[in-house]
């Protein structure tokens, strides 16, 4: 396998933030220095030594202000809707310090690469040192910077050559001084902050190194540093020693930084959830729980839906002719316990009264209730972590079989305290407690789901079936390099990177072989490893973790389940991360080993915690000089928009008594039914939603569901019904689309509308003078107001330019993915008066520019778009995939008329919308389509709502395909959903042609009735 880059906008994002913060910097490209050639021991030595490079090349001086940077800083601040650093922040010796926040399993080490290349290609920097506060961060860096190697070459037509650093290999210093292309050398604190003999050699004159300092040639460079955690490296002592590479700025990657520098950029984890940058997270907590007047054991793994009853899997002591012994029975209302456990006295009276599928509870006639995971009776710790292990291995075969179809391989970590718990040598057999454990219980777990496999399962069956116990899991810890033998880490207690292990041996299967893991062909599937493996583990398809270890106060569970959030990728290494389901597949599973409640509460108030930065008022204070981008450039909000905008969420209960962003709001924003904006804020409507969004509310924190909760979903009765498969068969079609048009009109129109259209705001600047008051108040000296303004001007277009060199032609080719050839073309046409704008705003330029010509794309595409049937049809097992586990939170009570029990909505308008379909008695059966019905377009797979079948004669058109959207109002739907919409249109007008006019009709409705009036009289809303 090969891990597979792409460029995305967010990380894009992230790389501007830091590279228009010094915006009109002179490119220059690699300033030449004499490198010093140090003092030979003798002539045959001093004459290789001068045959070295005489030349370096170092980066060049930021030319810019201090003024100059703060003001980049802010441009760029706020558009990120961050507070306005009031100074530059000096750290290390150095005056600029950047904090770049991005949440973990984003892709920050992707980020700082990619910064580094585009750092090169504005600026002509080239000097780039990633600092790591461990060996296993620097091991992940480096993996990060070989596999991303090939994609950055074909984006920027160059690689960085990156070595790490070692005192005793310092040939490599030489060429990353001497070497004018773009070097990365990656070095950990432990170097050059630590008091070892080999960790000091960094500052000594060394024989070996023509009697030079390495960290003299290393600070002739002038590099850029890179912090990667900087919250490990912040002690006195690191600070110092930093100081002395003599950076020229330094730029800091963590998702928690301690101390805030000049923050520049923000993906918290808030915004990464809500933009689905990460996996979802769900828990199976398991909680200790007393029952009065007993010892029974009893656990309750969870509660059932069947076609009959709902049904409870408990685990229980059942006697049996070798002795007593602890199985799992699935058991229904009325069950006794005592018969069921072949007369042990301890479960007398425990007859079940109530399954509450619901709540996810069982109640006895006694009256005492068990909630799924609770365990009650002789608990041992033993006992708690052998629930554990079955839970993860549950919870790993459920996933492993939804998502093997789709070619995505599962792996689960369990993070331990000790090897011997996992490898214990003094037995024959090396095996320790939780690698029987692991084996007992992963066998009766495999047996039971390959008896219940369907028959249309064949290929996982097999999988699962050849896949030797033995093999499937491993211990990746250090290695003792006399015995061979996995022995437990070493690592730091106390002080800077404290609970960071420094053993190389002991990450190397998990960061230097992640490609093998991922892959099927390798048997490994659950990992044992130790829990001080917290940064630096970044594998993006580990789904279940299980925590088999005390509770340790020093790692946050942020920490833990950051270890799996990346979001996974499949066996040709793509990255799972369609908008549409990537919440589907992407959902984490942790299994704690206390309760629910308890964990999710614990962890939330971590994340809340980390969002502490965010603002947490939405008054007019908040919004008053905010910027938003309009289609004639930016915009700054005035106090009288910022009243509007406040006065607006005051009318609608949108926020509470102290200004804070309300439930309310966030609920009405997932439904779709937000109060309309007043009508001068309506254009900028999703920019202004977007800034009330970045005012943290509790609301706001993501979900953390209960992995218990979702029940299995089956197909019921309906699928079968005759109205359902004659609906099915009619619209079950393949088909490609061909988009022919000529070129030379594309252009043509794009330049007829640039020369009409394009219209681009000068840069500007304004000039304030003041003096202070002759007189000042007390409440002006003490608010520091005691300077009048007394004359304000604005410099214009020919007064202003921008130094940065601009690719425009890839710029624009990349923006509208047209080639450079066919962008020059367009170019060269329009008017010289409207070219000439480029150098008034050469950024504004490409945007507009850019916009203008997709659009005129759009309208060729849905003009000369066709669609052309083929013979391959969707498989059944699309209705299947995915639907065994579903988050019932947002499912409807049970149905009559759909093809499944239950039905999980996205909208308050698709509740309403089925609500009203199982009631309808002109309904014969009704479907909400699989994610897996797609509809290729020039835009991205389309996925139709809703596949509904009337009773013959009721109305005009028997079947009928749905899009369910809470307006129709084109300002309130993107352009993206209106394309994706007229192809659909284009693609059953090709399914009617082939067999009837009217054969199946297709349309976008706002409700049921809606539906009714387009399919009682043939009307369409096209």
């Amino acid at each position: 396998m090969k891990l597979k880059f792409k460029v995305q906008p967010y990380q894009t994002n992230a790389v501007e933030s830091v590279v228009d913060c010094f915006a009109e910097q002179v490119n220059t490209s690699g300033i030449a220095y004499r490198i010093d050639p140090g003092v030979a021991k003798n002539r045959t030595e001093y004459t290789q030594a001068s045959l070295l490079e005489a030349h370096g090349f170092k980066n060049a001086d930021i030319q810019l202000t201090g003024a100059q940077l703060l003001a980049n800083i802010h441009a760029v601040q706020r558009r990120q809707n961050l507070s306005l650093s009031d100074k530059l922040v000096s750290s290390a010796g150095c005056k600029v310090n950047l904090d770049v926040e991005m949440e973990t399993g984003t892709g920050k080490t992707y980020c700082y690469i990619k910064t580094i290349f585009e750092m090169n290609k504005r600026y002509g920097w080239t000097k780039f040192i990633v600092v790591v506060p461990s060996i296993a961060i620097r091991e992940g860096v480096l993996k990060s910077l070989e596999i991303t190697a090939e994609h950055f070459t074909e984006s920027y037509g160059k690689k960085a050559r990156f070595f790490v650093y070692n005192s005793r290999q310092l040939h490599h210093l030489e060429s990353f001084s001497s070497d004018a292309g773009i070097n990365v050398m990656v070095i950990n604190i432990q170097a050059f902050n630590a008091t070892g003999k080999d960790n000091r050699r960094i500052y000594d004159e060394l024989d070996d190194f023509q009697s030079r300092k390495p960290i003299d040639v290393i600070s002739s460079n002038r590099p850029i540093l890179i912090l990667d955690e900087p919250q490990k490296m912040e002690g006195e002592k690191t600070l110092e020693a930093l100081a002395k590479f003599k950076p020229l700025m330094i730029l800091r990657y963590s998702a928690t930084h301690r101390t805030t520098h000049n923050k520049i950029h923000r993906l918290d984890a808030l915004d990464a959830y809500n933009q689905k940058l990460v996996k979802k997270i769900a828990v199976r907590g398991i909680a200790v729980k007393g029952l009065a007047g007993t010892n029974a054991y009893l656990y309750l793994e969870s509660i059932e839906i069947s076609k009959k009853a709902p049904v409870a899997r408990i685990e229980m002591e059942v006697r049996q002719g070798g002795g007593i012994k602890r199985i799992v029975k699935r058991l229904e209302r009325g069950k006794d316990l005592f018969i069921e456990s072949n007369e042990l006295d301890q479960y007398r009276g425990f007859v079940i009264a109530q399954i509450d599928a619901n709540k996810d509870t069982i109640e006895f006639t006694s009256g005492q209730v068990l909630s799924a995971g609770d365990a009650t009776g002789d608990v041992t710790e033993a006992t708690m972590r052998r629930i554990q292990i079955r839970e993860a291995i549950k919870a790993h075969l459920e996933k492993e079989k939804r998502l093997f179809t789709q070619g995505v391989k599962v792996l689960s970590l369990f993070f331990i305290d000790e090897v011997a718990k996992y490898r214990d040598y003094s037995q024959a057999d090396d095996q320790g407690e939780y690698a029987r454990i692991f084996e007992d219980e992963y066998e009766q777990l495999k047996s039971e789901y390959l008896g219940e496999l369907a028959l249309d399962n064949e290929a996982y069956r097999t999988y699962l079936a050849d896949i030797n116990v033995g093999r499937t899991h491993d211990g990746y810890f250090s290695i003792d390099k006399k015995t061979k033998k996995l022995t437990d880490p070493s690592f730091k207690t106390r002080g800077e990177g404290a609970g960071l292990s420094d053993d190389v041996d002991a990450y190397d299967l998990i960061l230097k072989d992640k490609e093998r893991l991922l892959s099927f062909a390798e048997p490994v599937r659950f990992i044992f490893s130790h829990s001080a493996l917290r940064e630096g583990w970044d594998n993006p398809n580990v789904f279940v973790m299980c925590m088999l270890k005390h509770s340790d106060n020093t790692i946050s569970r942020r920490q833990e389940v950051g270890r799996g959030l990346r979001i996974s990728v499949n066996q040709h290494g793509d990255r799972m991360d369609n908008p549409a389901t990537v919440h589907d597949v992407n959902i984490l599973t942790v299994v704690a080993s206390e309760s629910y409640k308890d964990f999710v509460g614990n962890l939330q108030r971590e994340i809340s915690g980390s969002l502490s930065a965010r603002l947490r008022k939405a008054d007019e204070a908040y919004f008053t000089g905010r910027t938003i981008t309009t289609e004639t450039g930016v915009l700054e909000i005035t106090s009288v928009m910022a009243k509007q905008i406040y006065k607006y969420l005051l009318k609608n209960d949108y926020t509470d008594d102290v200004d804070q962003v309300a439930e309310a709001y966030h609920k009405a924003k997932a439904n779709g039914t937000l109060a309309a904006l007043p009508s001068e804020l309506a254009p900028h409507a999703e920019q202004i939603f977007s800034l009330i969004d970045s005012v943290f509310s509790e609301s706001q924190l993501p979900p953390v569901g209960d992995d218990r909760k979702p029940k299995t979903n089956p197909l019921n009765a309906n699928f079968e019904k005759k109205e359902f498969k004659a609906l099915w068969n009619r619209i079950n079609q393949k088909a490609v689309y061909r988009v022919e048009f000529d070129s030379s009109e594309l252009i043509q129109n794009c330049i007829r509308t640039l020369d009409k259209e394009l219209r681009v705001t000068p840069l500007t600047y304004t000039i304030q003078k003041g003096e202070q008051a002759n007189q000042a108040s007390y409440e002006q000296l003490k608010s520091g107001q005691i300077f009048e303004l007394r004359e304000t001007g604005t410099e214009y277009g020919t007064s202003v330019h921008s130094m940065v060199t601009y690719d425009l032609l890839g710029k624009i080719a990349e923006n509208t993915q047209l080639t450079r050839k066919t962008i020059a073309e367009v170019l060269s046409g329009v008017q010289t008066a409207v070219f000439k704008q480029f150098k008034q705003n050469p950024e504004h330029f490409i945007a507009e520019s850019s916009r203008l010509i997709n659009e005129q794309k759009a309208t060729i595409i849905i003009e000369r778009l066709s669609y052309d049937s083929i013979a391959e049809t969707h498989d059944i097992d699309i209705f299947t995939a995915g639907q065994s586990k579903q988050d019932f939170t947002r499912a409807s009570e049970k149905l009559k008329n759909h093809i499944y029990d239950y039905c999980v909505t996205d909208s308050k308008v698709e509740r309403k919308f089925v609500e009203e379909l199982d009631t309808s008695t002109e309904v014969v059966v009704y479907a909400k389509l699989p994610r897996g019905f797609l509809i290729p377009t020039p835009v991205g797979d389309y996925n139709p709502d809703w596949a509904i079948s009337f009773k013959e004669g009721s109305v005009k058109h028997i079947y009928f395909v749905a899009e369910t959207k809470g307006s129709m109002s084109s300002m309130e739907l993107r352009a993206i959903e209106h394309t994706k919409i007229d192809c659909a249109r284009k693609f059953f007008a090709e399914i009617n042609r082939r067999i009837d006019p009217e054969h199946v009709k297709y349309d976008v409705v706002t409700s049921y009735g809606k539906l009714m009036e387009i399919v009682g009289n043939g009307e369409t809303s096209a």
